[in-house]
């Protein structure tokens, strides 16, 4: 547990600021950011790291790694991280190890790590003989990952969703053409948003009018474990010839969002692109399970033709949640080609239930 005063050096206190920084140059997904700079003795810094994605090196074995690149010793040296080192063994071996085997003799972390298989890194180091003090940029820690922190807590993938829209919020024309509303340079990032997650979900009606394939352009960046899971979900029957069957592909023949959340995550998803089309997006917004919005927003106008978001209940200025611009692994607004790229996430320390 954290300590409500927790005794650091000033040096420490500006590293977990940096380490904060640091953090927030990952990718949002299925693990938290996070950063970490270690530090000699005398405050000197010696590596710096953050957490680039799912099996990619975590933040402190990262930082160690560019400590030993530097030529430096991380012997008796104190790692300052965003969050309370791991104490498990994933796709990554557990960060305390990392930690105990390089022979660093002290550990400042802002929070906690909540994920009930990972936690327990601090009681580790603490038994070990290292110091570890907690709680030093807890409040920010926590905000930077608040919607991840809530995934876990509920059980259920982190949801990342997707839209690529007009000026006025149209994702397809009167006739049901969509293709293409958005550039070659944002539909390039889609597929970097694929090869990033665990499973990309589209409505069965999606599938049965567009037929996508739903896989990544060569060229986007691979994931570690292989291609994303690709998942129709509703009650419209799947064609036997459509192009996003085969090896990979599931269909989940239902509309309740927290029972297809439920069949993902026990199939080891943790992380779920939501594409859409636009009834899906809205039941995903209704069930307040949106942890991130990536809307790429094409300069035309439409007029009139299928809403992006439809179904979402609001009745009044006032109850609209409005979204924040997240930097989070990049600048939230970015110009695509002739399209522009939003990144969003819900307001902080608001319940994910209140977003619909």
């Amino acid at each position: 547990m954290s300590s409500t005063a927790p005794q650091v050096a000033a040096a420490e206190t500006g590293a977990m600021l940096r380490a904060l920084e640091l953090a927030g140059l990952g990718v949002r997904g299925a693990n938290p950011l996070v950063g970490a700079v270690l530090l000699a003795p005398d405050g000197t810094v010696l590596g710096e790291g953050y957490h680039r994605g799912a099996g990619t090196p975590h933040a402190e074995p990262a930082a160690l790694a560019d400590a030993r690149e530097r030529g430096h010793d991380a012997r008796g040296a104190t790692m300052v991280v965003t969050l309370e080192p791991c104490n498990h063994t994933g796709r990554t071996g557990p960060c305390s190890e990392a930690l105990l085997d390089a022979g660093v003799a002290r550990v400042v972390f802002a929070a906690e790590d909540v994920n009930g298989s990972a936690s327990g890194g601090a009681r580790r180091l603490r038994a070990a003989g290292v110091e570890a003090v907690g709680g030093v940029g807890r409040e920010a820690s926590l905000e930077l990952n608040e919607r991840w922190s809530v995934s876990v807590a509920e059980r259920r993938p982190f949801v990342t969703l997707k839209s690529a829209q007009s000026l006025d919020g149209r994702v397809a024309a009167v006739d049901g053409t969509s293709q293409w509303i958005t550039g070659a340079e944002a539909r390039a990032d889609g597929h970097r948003l694929r090869a990033i997650a665990d499973a990309v979900l589209v409505g069965s009606g999606t599938v049965r009018d567009d037929d996508p394939r739903l896989t990544v352009r060569a060229g986007a960046a691979a994931p570690v474990s292989g291609m994303a899971l690709r998942v129709a979900m509703g009650l419209t029957p799947v064609p036997a010839g459509a192009a996003i069957r085969g090896e990979g592909f599931i269909h989940l023949p239902t509309r309740d969002v927290g029972a297809a959340l439920d069949q993902l995550v026990e199939r080891g998803v943790r992380h779920l692109l939501v594409e859409g089309g636009p009834r899906i997006a809205g039941a995903f917004l209704r069930a307040g399970v949106v942890d991130e919005l990536v809307s790429y927003v094409a300069p035309l106008v439409l007029g009139e033709g299928a809403p992006a978001f439809p179904g979402l209940g609001i009745g009044t200025l006032a109850a609209a949640p409005r979204w924040v611009l997240d930097d989070a692994g990049g600048p939230a607004v970015q110009r695509l080609g002739t399209d522009v790229r939003l990144h969003l996430r819900p307001p902080p320390g608001v319940p994910a239930a209140s977003h619909h």
